[in-house]
């Protein structure tokens, strides 16, 4: 005979509620003449007469089953071990406590009926009644362990945890069966199952009442979560372990020749920029010890400061690295957010376009690491973080296409507000270029998805205007101390030429394997702004699959956003090449607007590589299944060919300066007094920063005038690179890039006593250097004395003049 429905009830050491739950079940049963039915008890290991107790009641009635599970497992292995005993057409779960009276069953009943899968009790939707209350705090510790359970795991369930649930029999045995949890988070990961299988789940309000006595402990939600993160680290497939494994290997080889040894080594690429990215790591750590403002320093360019948030500092990882800096310095932290960085970007990206591009993970693998490894990456990979570590945009675009879904626009729109936060804090700048990627791809699929934009605009509008509602609560107070606070500026200035040429687009760059100094170095600012040179292979071989793909609508939206990335790129005027003939560009709309004012143009062509990335996974995608061998092993060729060039060489690192002993030993201490400032000759500046890594060595001990930052400059508080010019920090910078000593008039040295009284001056050091004669003899011109050798420098103690 069919069983219409089965009731299992887990069991550990119950023997005072089971006889009455067992008795109420039967009694419900029989008195709503529901068709056969069966109840199942699973005695958990109980040590006392659990066990005895159901095997009486199925003594006196065969239709009530004991089922003995051996020692103590868990929760979740003795509801498998019933509802895999089952039989019934429709499977209830409830606790042995009855906290929700066997009653609301029909509450549930009706929600299978209205062709759910399955229905769970739950305290937390409106029409739920709740008799008798936890204990307040044991209420308020299951509610904050129910909200992150159910945001880790199953989004939109209130609660989770109610141990009251109706299922459909074949599929609840099904997804029991396929479980792998032993304790209580066999709820969720049921839940999620049927989640995955497109299973409809109903939440139905119950009455439920505390039961003293109950097994569930605040911290077994702690254990729900361990359970959870463990589950999900088992269903991550291996290849996609290996595929991020591959992304950090590729990233560990590129940066290889800092890793040999981080505080010895540099990247003279960086020009300066490793100086100043190390001086930020390390000046954010130490804010944190000492629970200082963390957006303002003075440690440099005394006595005006630093604004931090108007340079990036990358909060969202020195922050969270600032123990990584403590323990081993500033240069391994730089080193962990860079390597790392870059290969978690590559994953996120290689996430996105298996989830909404190709499932083909070799097509996927690819496509990302041509989006992270593109040659304007590696460049930046020499010195800007900011333009590297990229992790947060694949999910903050995969987010905003979740929104034109529709299904949770609350829940969507606050999760891209708090994407977007965290992506301020770690770079403004790749922020606006990524939206400015979305837009163009947005208006371009908009253009030949009409349909889809239709009914796609409300939800995204909604979504977008919670996302930004999120967003300014959250940042408002660091965005107005970044524009309006001290040293803030209003724009920085990059000149006329920080456009790309044209040519920039065919050609390859100084770090890919076909490419050169020589080559790259006319067509860029300098080698950590080659922010285009894809190579005239890619080039071809994207305009091919574009070709060859153009009915899809995203490879049409796709090839828009890349050339009208690459055209905007050109800057407000470009040459067209071997000719005379200059046009206006693109980019002149938008160059003396709020914000892009101080974009370097040729950067918004990086939003190219993702664009190309994506084009070469589809074209992957569309290659490995082709029948005919022949066509296949000629596409793979045309990829080989395209990429070869482009693949990148380990940057280039040598020996890093060492630092004075006067310094690394710490003999300045006995120079400087309260509030005074060590002046390194040539005063610290853009050009010669080395002054920043001296501070680091030092711990931050002591304060520099100039440094390396933007700031103010002028009553129009024009942004620049560096310190306001003052009459001796130019005439030291002119004689250290010349090696001409000036005549010194009494003029200069009266420049010079207010310049060092300006600085807090206590004592000057000049390292060995080029052109260090000339600057010593000019130093001791404008003191009116020769410095001391000491600790392998030149100093001039500063406190002499003054007894």
């Amino acid at each position: 005979m069919s069983v219409e429905l089965t009731v299992v009830v887990p069991a550990y050491n119950e023997e005072r509620r089971l006889g009455p739950t067992l008795a109420a079940i039967q009694e419900h049963l029989e008195s709503t003449q529901r068709g056969a039915w069966e109840l199942i008890v699973v005695d958990d290991g109980s040590t006392d007469r659990t066990a005895e107790i159901a095997a009486e009641a199925s003594a006196a009635d065969p239709r009530v089953q004991l089922v003995r599970g051996g020692r103590n497992r868990g929760k979740g292995h003795a509801l498998r071990l019933g509802v895999l005993a089952s039989y019934g057409r429709r499977v209830l779960v409830t606790d042995a406590d009855l906290a929700a009276p066997i009653e609301e069953i029909d509450h549930l009943d009706k929600a299978l009926a209205d062709g759910h899968a399955a229905a769970i009790g739950s305290r937390a939707r409106p029409g739920a009644t709740i008799g008798a209350h936890q204990h307040r705090l044991r209420e308020l510790l299951g509610r904050t362990g129910n909200f992150l359970i159910r945001t880790v795991a199953v989004p939109g369930v209130r609660d989770t945890q109610c141990g009251f649930k109706l299922f459909d029999g074949d599929r609840a045995r099904e997804a029991f069966a396929a479980s792998r949890l032993h304790g209580w988070g066999i709820d969720v990961e049921i839940l999620q199952y049927f989640r995955r299988s497109g299973w409809p789940v109903a939440e139905v309000p119950v009455r439920w009442s505390h039961q003293e006595g109950s097994k569930v402990r605040p911290l077994d939600y702690v254990r729900v979560l361990a359970e959870l993160t463990a589950l999900k680290a088992r269903a991550v497939h291996r290849a996609d372990v290996l595929v991020g494994l591959l992304f950090l290997a590729l990233s560990l080889v590129l940066f290889s020749g800092r890793w040999i040894s981080p505080a010895h080594r540099y990247f003279p690429d960086s020009m300066q920029d490793q100086n100043q990215w190390e001086w930020f790591f390390a000046v954010t750590a130490d804010n944190v010890r000492h629970l200082n403002n963390p957006l303002v320093t003075t440690l440099q360019n005394v006595p005006d400061g630093v604004n931090l948030m108007a340079n990036t500092v990358m909060l969202g990882l020195s922050v969270p690295l600032a123990p990584v800096t403590w323990l081993l310095g500033p240069a391994v932290a730089l080193n962990v957010a860079m390597t790392g960085g870059l290969a978690a970007t590559a994953a996120t990206w290689y996430r996105l376009i298996r989830r909404r591009l190709v499932p083909h993970r070799g097509a996927a693998a690819l496509g990302a690491a041509l989006a992270a490894f593109a040659p304007p990456m590696v460049s930046h990979a020499n010195a800007h973080p900011n333009f590297i570590v990229l992790f947060m945009i694949p999910l903050i675009i995969d987010r905003a296409l979740r929104l034109c879904e529709g299904t949770r626009v609350v829940r969507d729109g606050v999760v891209l507000g708090l994407l977007t936060t965290y992506q301020i804090f770690l770079g403004e700048e790749p922020l606006l270029l990524a939206a400015l990627g979305m837009l163009l791809f947005a208006l371009a699929y908009a253009a030949v998805r009409p349909d889809v934009a239709r009914a796609s605009w409300r939800p995204l509008a909604r979504g977008l205007g919670i996302a930004l509602a999120v967003t300014v609560q959250l940042v408002a107070f660091p965005l107005y101390w970044q524009f309006f606070g001290p040293q803030s500026y209003q724009s920085v200035l990059h000149g006329d030429n920080a456009g790309n040429s044209p040519l920039a687009f065919l050609s390859f760059a100084e770090r890919s394997l076909a490419g050169s100094q020589e080559s790259a170095g006319p067509l860029s600012l300098n080698p950590t702004e080659q922010n285009a040179f894809f190579g005239w292979p890619l080039i071809a071989l994207a305009f091919a699959v574009v070709v060859r793909l153009w009915d899809r609508a995203v490879v049409k939206a796709l090839a828009f956003t890349a050339v009208g990335a690459a055209l905007l790129s050109l800057g407000p005027k470009f040459r067209i090449p071997l000719t005379d003939i200059v046009l206006p560009g693109p980019w002149a709309a938008l160059s003396g607007r709020p914000l892009f004012e101080s974009v370097i143009e040729s950067r918004v062509a990086m939003v190219c590589a993702p664009a190309l990335g994506m084009l070469l996974a589809l074209a992957l995608a569309r290659l490995l299944p082709a029948p005919r061998r022949a066509h296949q092993y000629a596409g793979l060729a045309a990829v080989v060919l395209a990429l070869l060039p482009i693949v990148p060489a380990p940057l280039k690192a040598v020996d890093r300066v060492d630092v004075p002993p006067f310094i690394a030993q710490g003999t300045w201490r006995a120079y400087l007094g309260a509030g005074e400032t060590l002046v390194p000759v040539p005063v610290p500046d853009p050009a010669n920063a080395e002054g920043l890594h001296w501070q680091t060595v030092a711990d931050l001990q002591f304060r520099i005038p100039g440094g390396y930052f933007n700031g103010p400059w002028g009553p129009d508080r024009i942004g620049i690179y560096g310190p306001s010019p003052r009459n001796t920090s130019n005439l030291l910078r002119d004689v250290g890039a010349s090696g001409r000593v000036p005549e010194v008039t009494p003029a200069w040295r009266a420049a010079a006593r207010q310049d060092l009284a300006f600085w807090k001056a206590g004592v000057l050091v000049l390292a060995p250097q080029r052109h260090d004669r000339e600057l010593r003899a000019t130093v001791d011109a404008l003191l009116g004395r020769p410095g001391k050798w000491v600790g392998g420098v030149w100093v001039w103690d500063l406190h002499e003049d003054r007894t």
